[in-house]
């Protein structure tokens, strides 16, 4: 009979989310332990956030290369080593991975089990023959790749985000099932380091962002050669020699698209099998576990933080879902959860970025009562310097001026957010950002000018002209 281990608080998952609770429980004096059941660095450090960054980087020189005349240096065409692609990819993850290791945490106190977990009671877990009982329980075991039930499918080669990072030749023709941020980076990535790429997409090209944004990223893979099939179904996967074959259908008309390679990027699903919640007396579903507004589980003594326990499946969302599990479990604080201020970003090029309410969001919660702000990164200096002018920033304001939402299309759109984060968290008024002194010359100066085309219709009216006009008298 395997020795119980006592435990104030354990861990079951050592991704972001995971790793983030385990460091600081540890080293705020809670005996922890931490299970993992495959490798430490989850999802993002393995096959997502982190390798998919690292081959945009790629395709961002080779394309960097192509368009150097612009500049008035010639234009080369990349000779593309897609083994060492590879192996950059590679590279930069293990430059990451000691921050993740076994090792690093076991010095922070940490007890690191690796195996496969499953509850045996409301209290108590088994992983790698050892029984665990602790005082709190979070579950932090991420999302897979979603499979969608397309007939034919499971009877040809594809790839995940797991898996299309391994690949030593650069595909000839990528097909991706999916037109989201995950689909749609690894698209672009592709198409600039040389394969043929087509995207297929049920839903619209990079659906959840507002589409007068989503434009600007559209008409860029347009440029790049990628060929986006959006509002069309994937009906059947054949194989045909060496090929794969994807059939869809849109308006009625089937088509037949063969390629190299396939790449499912459909959107991902909770990782919950073999975890036995039930006899641990948690309540979940295919979308998650359920869970409150302090993140605890129908058990109240078990969290689920993550993608595991939604709705955003980001890894910055798995850190704050952390520092509400620290303070709740360590602290008993009811710290809860507050969406209103959740940003993203889609790394393509240009990126996409978002925090707060979109335009159609804002018009539906305050019909009538919004006030809508542009402005086109072509009337940036910094961004004709540097030949990057294609994007917009669009600014969702309440008519006195509260910031409601902000959304970025262009280059940095992810840096570019960030004040717009704040702004939007602390319920601060337009006025804010107009008035700040941005330094010359910056992208950054797109928003403070988008912000400043607030007060243009009152400051240069008719009445500003004629107040001015009887003050110069004086």
């Amino acid at each position: 009979m395997a020795a119980t281990i006592k435990t104030d608080i354990c861990v079951i998952g050592a991704g972001s989310g995971g790793l983030s609770v385990a460091a600081g429980a540890s080293q705020m004096g809670a005996d922890t332990v931490l299970i993992e059941r495959d490798k430490m660095g989850g999802d993002c450090l393995n096959y997502g956030c982190v390798p998919s960054k690292a081959l945009i980087a790629a395709g961002h020189t080779a394309h960097i290369m192509r368009h150097s005349d612009r500049f008035g240096i010639e234009s080369v065409t990349p000779q593309v080593d897609y083994t060492k692609v590879r192996d950059h990819v590679r590279g930069v993850i293990a430059a990451i991975e000691p921050n993740d290791s076994v090792e690093r945490f076991t010095g922070l106190g940490v007890n690191v089990i690796l195996g496969s977990t499953k509850f045996t009671g409301r209290n108590t877990v088994e992983a790698d023959g050892k029984v665990i009982q602790a005082k709190r329980f979070v579950i932090a075991t991420g999302s897979s790749a979603m499979v969608p039930p397309i007939p034919g499918l499971d009877q040809v080669p594809y790839l995940t985000n797991e898996t299309v990072f391994d690949l030593d030749a650069r595909p000839d023709h990528l097909i991706v099932i999916g037109g989201g941020p995950i689909g749609s980076e690894l698209a672009q990535a592709h198409r600039r380091l040389g394969a043929e790429v087509t995207i297929v997409e049920m839903f619209d090209f990079l659906g959840k962002d507002d589409p007068e944004l989503t434009e600007v990223v559209r008409k860029q893979f347009a440029a790049d050669g990628v060929d986006i099939r959006a509002q069309t179904a994937v009906t059947g996967i054949e194989k045909d020699g060496d090929k794969i074959v994807v059939v869809t259908e849109k308006d009625g008309q089937t088509e037949r698209i063969a390629g190299s390679h396939l790449l499912v990027a459909a959107g991902r699903t909770p990782n919950l099998d073999g975890l036995n919640l039930e006899a641990a007396g948690v309540t979940y579903e295919r979308r998650g576990i359920e869970v409150d507004a302090r993140l605890r589980t129908t058990n109240k003594k078990i969290f689920a933080i993550g993608d595991v326990a939604g709705p955003y499946q980001f890894t910055h969302m798995a850190g704050y879902h952390a520092g509400i599990v620290i303070r709740n479990a360590l602290f008993k604080l009811p710290a809860k959860v507050n969406y209103s201020t959740v940003p993203w970003v889609t790394y393509t090029d240009p990126e996409l970025a978002h925090v707060g309410m979109t335009e159609a969001d804002a018009e539906k919660a305050h019909p009538g009562a919004i006030n809508i702000l542009r402005w086109p990164f072509h009337e940036n200096d910094r961004a004709q310097a540097e030949r990057e002018t294609e994007g917009l920033i669009k600014v969702i304001t309440m008519k006195k001026g509260r910031v409601l939402g902000a959304t970025i299309a262009g280059p940095h759109a992810g840096e570019l957010l960030s004040p717009w984060i704040m702004a939007v968290g602390t319920k601060q008024k337009i006025g804010a950002m107009a008035g700040m002194i941005a330094p010359y010359p910056t992208l950054g100066e797109v928003g403070k000018r988008a912000a400043g085309s607030y007060y243009t219709p009152s400051l240069f009216s008719e009445r500003t002209r004629k107040i001015v006009q009887f003050l110069l008298k004086f």
